[in-house]
């Protein structure tokens, strides 16, 4: 994702601020899969407070992941979305940068 991130490799971005990243997977699950990644390397949630720290920064960091992925749950998938994050490799975990996927598009 580091290279999606630095614009090294394409990507179809629907949304991007400074401290995060939405675009469509390349490999969809779903009529609407979109991946909601952080900027700043985060390997998965259940590291994130020994990588980033548990300062209130930090916790917005993730708060805000999801309220994007609300936003864009909402924008591509109006009538309802799932939102995931696979965590290690017991949780099918696939890409050590952790993601919340946005699926919709039909019933799930």
């Amino acid at each position: 994702f580091g290279k999606i991130i630095r614009k090294e490799i394409p990507a179809k971005v629907v949304y991007e601020d400074d401290r995060c990243l939405a675009f469509h997977d390349v490999a969809p699950q779903a009529p609407v899969h979109i991946l909601v990644i952080p900027k700043k390397a985060i390997s998965q949630l259940s590291k994130a407070k020994e990588q980033i720290g548990d300062s209130p920064e930090s916790k917005e960091l993730l708060g805000h992941l999801m309220m994007v992925a609300a936003d864009v749950g909402r924008e591509h998938a109006p009538k309802g979305f799932r939102l995931v994050v696979n965590d290690g490799k017991q949780g099918c975990q696939s890409v050590y940068h952790i993601h919340i996927h946005v699926l919709g598009g039909r019933q799930l």
